[in-house]
């Protein structure tokens, strides 16, 4: 083998221009192997492993970030026939080296804080913190290291001076600073991404977020504006992102019906007749009649009397209308949340909340479904004999004036 290496160094140190082709193919050779070969067979080992650790390695391509080390290793190997470059080749390549285990090592932090969420133990004790500072040394001293060895002084010459540098570096770099930190955290946490819909109502943006740079977010507003976001801004002040909505598959309707409240009253006969003839509540009147019948019998009550015992009311019966109907809409998401409630009322009447998620989160099929289901509501109400409530408008006082006249 020395022979061989002696064989290879007489007959191309000569030519610089042979040397170089001769590392390139030998280095892209060995890169190949490495990427196509070696590291296929070690993800299979790892996949066929027993234990569910060593997954994460894969998940979060530990191993990918060393493809390059054998390629580096036969550059520094060879590296003497490139007489006269030699010494900067090895240096370029001492660095390269660190920046590689560098980026290995952030990657390896991310696996091992998705080892610990793993534990049982792990719930409700989050470590991202903590391996969010990790990355940030590794990568100063990091830094620190691939300048030293650029530059052939020692990392502690650079740190000694750092130490006097650092109130001017604050002071230059603060903007640097910040957003450089702000995207670390926004990367990591993936608490926005390109695509991703937000709102930030003091900065005016309220649409998709278009692109993610170091000093600032660009925000697509629906109005097709757009509007620019300092990168710190995002982690110093508040902001709604709808990726949580987009992701479950439900968008929320929660929109009220205001019922007059004279219009509330017990059921009589002539209303449980017309309202068992609805499909959607026969079953519901049919239950709840013999239940109340039960009760009021069993306490020996009249069914007459409407204080002392249990009776169907229009408003209750309206609100298990609507549930029903809502249950059996072809476009409200069955699998999540899905309530009517009674709100307190107020001076504009009794809120009737509908609670419910439609199953397409496009903005505008959302619209549609939301307005098709009120238009039903607002119209129906009427045959529980309720009332919407609003305030007088002119045509409720032309027709106060209407009937006045008549009277008289």
């Amino acid at each position: 083998m020395a022979e061989l290496f002696t064989t290879i160094k007489v007959s191309i140190q000569d030519n610089n221009w042979y040397s170089l082709l001769f590392l390139f193919l030998g280095s892209l050779i060995l890169y190949l192997i490495t990427l196509k070969i070696i590291l296929p067979i070690l993800h299979y080992l790892i996949r066929k492993s027993p234990t569910n650790w060593d997954n994460m390695l894969i998940r979060r391509k530990v191993l990918e970030k060393l493809v390059l080390l054998p390629s580096l290793f036969f550059i520094g190997r060879f590296s003497y026939l490139l007489t006269d470059q030699q010494v900067v080749v090895e240096r370029i390549l001492n660095a390269l080296f660190a920046l590689i285990i560098m980026f290995a090592l952030d990657r390896f932090l991310f696996a091992v804080n998705d080892v610990y969420e793993m534990l049982p133990s792990a719930k409700g004790k989050p470590i991202k913190g903590f391996i969010q500072v990790l990355q940030i040394i590794i990568f100063l001293f990091g830094g620190i290291i691939i300048i030293a060895i650029l530059i052939e002084r020692s990392p502690w010459i650079l740190l000694s001076g750092l130490g006097a540098m650092t109130a001017v570096l604050l002071l230059i770099f603060r903007e640097t600073i910040l957003s450089f930190v702000a995207s670390v955290r926004i990367t990591s946490n993936r608490l926005i991404e390109i695509g991703d819909w937000i709102e930030m109502p003091q900065f005016g943006a309220d649409g998709d977020v278009i692109d993610l740079a170091l000093y600032s977010i660009q925000v697509q507003n629906w109005d097709k504006t757009i509007v620019s976001i300092p990168t710190h801004k995002l982690i110093d002040e508040s902001f709604k992102n709808w990726k949580g909505m987009q992701q479950c598959g439900g968008r929320r309707i929660m929109r009220n019906i205001n019922i007059d409240l004279e219009s509330v009253r017990f059921c009589d006969e002539e209303m449980l007749a017309k309202f068992e003839k609805i499909g959607l509540l026969k079953e519901y009147l049919a239950d709840k009649k013999n239940d109340i019948s039960a009760h009021n019998r069993k306490l020996g009550i009249e069914e007459t009397d409407f204080i002392n015992g249990r009776h169907l009311t229009n408003i209750g019966t309206f609100r298990a209308y609507i549930e029903r109907y809502l249950k059996r809409h072809p476009r409200i998401n069955q699998n999540l949340i899905m309530m009517t409630r009674q709100m307190e009322p107020t001076s504009t009447g009794l809120p009737i909340q509908v609670y419910a998620f439609t199953n397409d989160t496009n903005w505008t099929v959302y619209e549609s479904i939301q307005a098709d289901i009120f238009d039903h509501l607002l119209a129906i109400v009427p045959e529980f004999n309720l009332r919407v409530f609003q305030y007088p408008s002119g045509y409720d006082l032309l027709q106060m004036k209407e009937n006045i006249k008549s009277v008289t």
